[in-house]
């Protein structure tokens, strides 16, 4: 492991790229932030700007009106960057796998790498926060 990967595994600067989701996932990543579950406290801070990212929380489908969206905001992304499928619609496209809207596109993991998986729908914060975490010990194993 690298000296900069493992300075990014004690401070995770995290973008939320929200695709063409319910704002259920969304609703709650924020929560997150809230007191309640603080992930501050682990040196999780959410950034305003993909080029400050090291892990980016995508969450929602991918069509075609936004795919190419998601593919230029990852290459502007400082690397390494680590990339999270929060809930089931980005994981595998959820309850809108056969409908109209996402025909013409393809799952989050073939359009950019994806590191981590967070089941649910939406998932409970605490499930985004284990995620993360799984991902740090994934990354310190390396």
């Amino acid at each position: 492991m690298d000296l900069k990967t493992k300075a990014l595994t004690k401070s995770l600067w995290v973008f939320h790229m929200s695709t063409a989701s319910c704002n259920n996932c969304d609703i709650e990543i924020l929560d997150c932030l809230t007191p309640r579950h603080d992930v501050e406290r682990f040196g999780i801070v959410l950034v305003g700007s993909i080029r400050h990212a090291d892990v980016i929380l995508a969450t929602g489908i991918v069509n075609r009106n936004c795919r190419d969206i998601v593919k230029k905001m990852y290459e502007q992304a400082p690397k390494p960057c680590f990339v999270v499928a929060v809930g089931t619609c980005a994981a595998g496209r959820g309850i809108f796998h056969n409908s109209y809207i996402v025909n013409e596109a393809e799952p989050l993991d073939k359009i950019i790498p994806v590191h981590a998986y967070i089941p649910g729908c939406p998932p409970k914060p605490e499930a985004i926060i284990d995620g993360i975490v799984k991902l740090i010990d994934k990354v310190n194993k390396k």
